[in-house]
């Protein structure tokens, strides 16, 4: 049969066979998935669908039945467990597969708690996937103690959820402010205030020293020397991408699986895309954890995968749901030296600048700052700052300069 094989059936697996049949490819099609549910939405795991606002196939990123239609072989609940670069193969438990071209769509992982600090007492959590999700839903009713580790925007949003639904919320952030790694401290400041302002308790600064209880979790003691009462943990101290398949079959890796501007690994015919593939950008490497990434990296390589000889570039942006705030992102701050904050009437935006260089924009419920900052970012231009802090201007102007 041979033809195209995907592993890996989230964002950008899915996105990559649509596109492919989309484009034209008839040939066999095969898309493994290790989870038993048809490739879904992970963002709305965290929000909605914890909240109990979605329902299960409301998920779905296609409805099933798509696959057949578009004679896609989606092979669910299969993990696969060695590729053969050599024969072109890949190896699931009960079967092997040939292929012309392989593609890794295989995301990421969550990073877990360290076994000696209590990672496998019952009532702890990871916040990745539907399975995770379910598992902990029950734990959230109101009056009971949650402990969060990490301030980071998984971290955040499980947080705002478990608020929302009446739970007590501690969280602790071992760097000196929630967001450290991702953001500006004047962004760090308005989602601390947002959510003491919902009763979390957020402490920074401060990281976890142990899990306490038998079997289950039962209580946390801290780095200050705080002892607390929980009913359950949620960790989020981010994601890795997964690499294990590509490094034992010798692909190299470098923060993630790393490709070529088109997506290719260092494999002849396998390709890399989303969450687990690096490739080069201004100059270095560049690994994005985001929905759009993965739509966007994942089509590009389809249209290589076809002859297009297309570089993937990138035009980064991200969002985060907490409460009634609806943040969202363009750009990348990296190197950025100075933040201009703009006020607009029902939120707030922040602008990272690097010389005279706009970098990104965070928008709190600014639907208006992120569409202009987002606009000049991926056309190249910047912003004037003067026009950027003077809540009275209007951001249009810096469209037309």
């Amino acid at each position: 049969m041979s033809g195209i094989v995907v592993i890996g059936a989230g964002q950008a697996g899915s996105s990559l066979v649509a596109k492919l049949r989309a484009l034209g490819y008839d040939g066999a099609l095969t898309l493994i998935g290790a989870e038993p549910a048809p490739p879904y939405q992970r963002p709305p795991l965290s929000k909605k669908y914890l909240l109990g606002e979605m329902e299960l196939e409301r998920l779905y990123l296609r409805p099933e039945s798509f696959y057949a239609e578009n004679e896609i072989d989606l092979r669910l609940g299969a993990e696969v467990t060695s590729i053969d670069p050599v024969a072109k193969s890949v190896a699931l438990k009960d079967e092997t597969l040939s292929y012309d071209q392989l593609v890794l769509t295989t995301g990421s992982a969550p990073r877990r708690l360290p076994a000696a600090i209590g990672r496998a007492l019952d009532g702890v959590y990871v916040v990745r996937d539907l399975e995770d999700v379910d598992a902990m839903a029950p734990e959230f009713t109101p009056g009971a103690s949650v402990l969060i580790v990490g301030g980071g925007y998984i971290g955040l949003e499980a947080a705002a959820v478990a608020a929302s639904k009446g739970l007590n919320v501690v969280l602790v952030e071992m760097a000196a402010r929630i967001l450290q790694r991702v953001a500006a401290k004047e962004t760090s400041d308005f989602f601390r205030a947002l959510h003491q302002g919902h009763g979390v308790e957020i402490a920074e600064g401060v990281g976890l020293e142990t899990l306490l209880g038998e079997g289950r979790v039962s209580g946390a003691r801290l780095s200050d020397g705080r002892e607390l009462e929980v009913d359950f943990v949620i960790v989020g101290v981010g994601i890795v991408p997964e690499t294990n398949l590509a490094e034992a079959a010798g692909l190299e890796i470098e923060n993630g699986i790393k490709v070529d501007e088109m997506g290719r690994t260092s494999a002849e015919a396998i390709w890399a895309a989303g969450d687990c593939a690096s490739f080069p950008h201004g100059g270095d490497r560049l690994r994005l954890e985001s929905v759009p990434n993965a739509i966007d990296m994942a089509e590009c390589v389809a249209e290589n995968l076809l002859g297009a000889d297309k570089p993937y570039v990138p035009q980064p942006w991200f969002w985060s749901d907490q409460y009634d705030v609806k943040l969202q992102i363009a750009g990348l701050n990296t190197g950025y030296d100075r933040v201009v904050t703009r006020q607009a009437e029902n939120g707030v935006s922040f602008w990272y600048f690097k010389g005279d260089k706009l970098l990104a924009v965070d928008a709190a419920n600014d639907a208006r700052a992120y569409m202009v900052g987002k606009r000049l970012i991926d056309s190249g231009k910047t912003a004037d700052a003067d026009v950027v802090a003077d809540p009275d201007a209007d951001l249009k102007t810096l469209l037309r300069a």
